[in-house]
């Protein structure tokens, strides 16, 4: 179900994008291949067979108003660059400049990794006597927009998946390689025995003493001091070893339900460790509402997952009630 649900959105995405990006084909509200009428304001210094020369834009409020139909006011001087070589010039804008829509938009799209402001083609002539020349600039076009911001985020978000993926095989690999060893020194037996008196109310269908309390008490744990990395692991051993007990290989039992629910909502005595790395010292302020908010959450993904699970549909389809139902008519 959950594919249906993701394939669906994605269909909804494009088909939002190449409708907007059809309209702008039509409307055309970037002006492409237009040039727009401003002023450049050259330094007194001036060589006209200068590389880079620092000047000043000097554009009109009711000129760009009525060039681009928007109710946008633009200042009237921006800080430029005036890049000349055998090809011709180029006028830039300065760097980090916030610059009204739609140049905003158009610098954009258009800018690369590391940020180019955005730059126009000028075709006039400066001569070294100039002060201020008119003249007009062709800015990049813009096409498809929302087409390529959709390519760019899945390929951005594909090197995400991959990157955390290699990086979860050293952290899972560690972490379930002290398992081994924890399980063949006895430990996990110890804790299981340890931990029923807590989890057997929340987990009534595992058996006394079966490693699936210990690897859940050992998730919860690693959640509750904000351990993400090392709960991820634990939280897959716990769901095998909770599998052993399920006669249904498609079907979740209300323990593995519960194992979620409290594994999403879990407790943070500690704030997670990636938290901590983007806020530093400042996490300490929220410390106790992140406490108190995962406190709650957790009493509510408890509950309902408690209250749904004895629901008739819900009895209905748990694996383990169909078993146990099964088990007693061959009985009789």
């Amino acid at each position: 179900m959950l594919n249906y649900i993701w394939a669906g959105l994605i269909i909804f995405s494009l088909v939002f994008a190449l409708a907007t990006d059809i309209r702008e084909l039509v409307e055309d509200p970037y002006r492409n291949q237009e040039e727009f009428p401003v002023s450049v304001r050259l330094p007194a210094d001036y060589s006209p067979g200068a590389r880079r020369v620092e000047v000043d834009v000097l554009i009109d409020p009711a000129t760009y108003e009525q060039f681009y139909g928007t109710e946008v006011t633009p200042d009237s001087v921006y800080e430029g660059v005036l890049v000349q070589n055998q090809e011709g010039r180029q006028l830039r804008f300065g760097e980090g400049m916030r610059l009204p829509e739609p140049l905003g938009t158009i610098q954009a799209v258009n800018a690369d990794d590391e940020g180019d402001p955005i730059r126009g083609t000028v075709r006039a002539d400066f001569q070294a006597d100039s002060t201020v020349v008119q003249t007009a600039v062709e800015f990049p076009t813009v096409r498809l927009r929302k087409l390529r911001d959709i390519a760019q985020a899945a390929l951005d978000f594909a090197e995400t998946a991959a990157t955390l993926s290699l990086s979860l095989i050293g952290v899972l690999a560690l972490f379930l390689g002290l398992l081994k060893i924890a399980e063949v020194a006895g430990l996990i037996h110890s804790l299981s025995h340890l931990v029923q008196p807590v989890l057997r109310p929340l987990f009534p269908d595992i058996p006394e003493d079966h490693p699936a309390l210990a690897m859940i008490s050992l998730n919860l744990l690693a959640n509750v001091f904000g351990l993400g990395n090392a709960a991820t692991p634990l939280g897959i051993k716990a769901m095998e070893e909770l599998q052993t007990l399920n006669p249904s290989e498609d079907t979740a039992t209300n323990s593995m339900v519960m194992l979620l629910a409290l594994n999403t909502s879990s407790v943070q005595l500690v704030p997670p460790v990636l938290l901590v790395a983007i806020m530093g010292l400042q996490i300490n302020q929220l410390v106790f509402s992140i406490t108190l908010a995962t406190l709650f959450s957790t009493i509510a993904g408890a509950a309902a997952a408690y209250f749904l699970s004895r629901t008739k549909r819900n009895r209905a389809s748990n694996p383990m009630a169909l078993q146990d139902e099964g088990g007693a008519r061959s009985e009789e």
